[in-house]
């Protein structure tokens, strides 16, 4: 079984028992926490996809940790303008392990 959840403003594939890197959320290690944003649950050759989000689903987590991911450097420059601007910038996440699929 799995289900396609929205959280952070992008969508992930979701398994039971999966762990996944998402946008920060405000819950501490350890905590449990519901994701009501379900768009499909799958199960075997059978879909059901919400219109946009299926009513009554739900997938529980358990927040595993927080974090910072790899830095990206960025790097602007304007050629014969004696311009260049370096900067870098590294993403807070929370690590997630998937518990159960309702729906």
């Amino acid at each position: 079984m799995y289900a396609v959840i929205k959280t952070g403003g992008k969508q992930y594939r979701v398994a039971v028992g999966e762990k996944l890197k998402v946008e920060q959320i405000a819950a501490d290690v350890g905590q449990e926490i519901v994701i009501d944003q379900v768009l499909a649950v799958g199960n075997g050759d059978s879909i059901q996809v919400g219109t946009p989000l299926v009513s009554g689903a739900t997938v529980t987590a358990t927040v595993v940790s927080h974090g910072r991911g790899d830095k990206v450097r960025i790097f602007k420059m304007r050629r014969r303008k004696h311009y260049q601007k370096r900067q870098g910038h590294r993403q807070n996440f929370t690590e997630l392990q998937i518990g159960s699929i309702n729906g």
